[in-house]
Parts: C-alpha cells; structure tokens; sequence
C-alpha cells in the first residue's frame, strides 16, 4: 500500500505541476505579472509563494519541522520577481524540492510523524496537506489564465463540447486499472506529435 500511494501521490503532485507548466506557457510575460487590483495575487506572486512553501515544507521534511525559521512567508506575497527567468527558476526549484524530498520516502521511514508549525502529521497527512495547498494555488493560476486568455484559452482538460466523444471513447474500452494521470500524459504526447 505504501508504494502504491507514493506512486499516486507523486504522479498527482507532477499533474499539478504540468497544470501550471501549461498555463505560463500559454501567456505573454506581462499576463503573468498581471495583478486584478493591489490586494490580489499575479500568477508570479502565486508562484513565488508556492516555491517558498515547497522550499520550506520539503527540505529535511524528515527530520526538520515543515515551518523553516529561514522562511519569509510574507514576502512571498510581494510582487518583486523581476522577469519570466526568475519565476520559472522558482517553479522548477520548488517542484525540485518536492520530488526529491519524496524519492526518500519508503517503507522503512513511512511511518515517521511529519511536523509543520510543530503539530505531528503522519506521512499521509503530511502529504495530502501538501498536495491539496498546490492544487489550489494551481488552479487559481489557471483560472486566472483562462480569464486572461479567453477564446484563445487552449483547454488543459476536456474542451467544452467534447465530452460526450470523450467518454463514448472511455467505455468503449474494457475495465482496467489506470492512474487518470498516465492517460492524461497520453493524450498530451499525441496531442505534440
């Protein structure tokens, strides 16, 4: 069960990841610097805050707790990336951090309790916790794409319109056992042939 969840956790963490990869690909510079008003988050502040909490949460996340005394959380939440080179080096960092961090997670050290902020997680907590704060920063960065793109959106799951074709293609198979992650992959390799 253990390796299994790994598995699943991992390819769940990389699906968020090519979430948010997809969604800066499809905008200018300036829309991912865009901000709504002053009080709210660009995709670049979004993406500087999650590369802090990665940095924080995974670095000796077995040993060390999850709440760096070095962290700087609230500047996080400035908007002082100075160009696209930097925020994609604090994307890939982060995300860095995090498959390192759970490359070092097996049986023999699943069961150790995780502390953030000094309250003990098991392994599963721990993850899941992590897993559910970037799939919803991903998604506001892709909600705010969608906003800014429009009808020249490129769609990042079943384009509207197209769900029926969809799933008559998906039960015209037979029953198997798949991550839904592994045929998303699938259709993006064919999707760049």
């Amino acid at each position: 069960m253990t390796a299994n969840y790994l598995d699943s956790a991992r390819k769940q963490f990389q699906y968020y990841k090519t979430l948010g990869d997809r969604t800066m690909d499809q905008l200018t510079d300036d829309q991912l610097f865009w901000q709504y008003n002053p009080e709210s988050n660009s995709i670049a502040i979004i993406v500087k805050h999650l590369w802090g909490n990665m940095l924080s949460r995974w670095t000796d996340f077995l040993t060390a707790d999850g709440e760096k005394e070095w962290r700087q959380r609230e500047a996080e939440f400035d908007a002082d990336i100075k160009d696209h080179k930097e925020l994609q080096e604090k994307w890939e960092a982060g995300w860095q951090c995090l498959f390192t961090a759970l490359d070092t997670v097996d049986e023999e050290n699943f069961d150790t309790i995780i502390y953030i902020r000094n309250m003990g997680h098991t392994m599963v907590e721990a993850i899941n916790r992590q897993l559910a704060h970037y799939a919803y920063h991903v998604g506001q960065m892709v909600y705010i794409g969608r906003m800014l793109k429009g009808a020249e959106w490129a769609s990042l799951s079943i384009p509207r319109g197209e769900s029926a074709a969809y799933n008559a293609e998906k039960f015209s198979q037979p029953k198997h056992r798949e991550h839904f992650t592994e045929e998303w992959g699938d259709r993006e390799t064919e999707k760049n042939k």
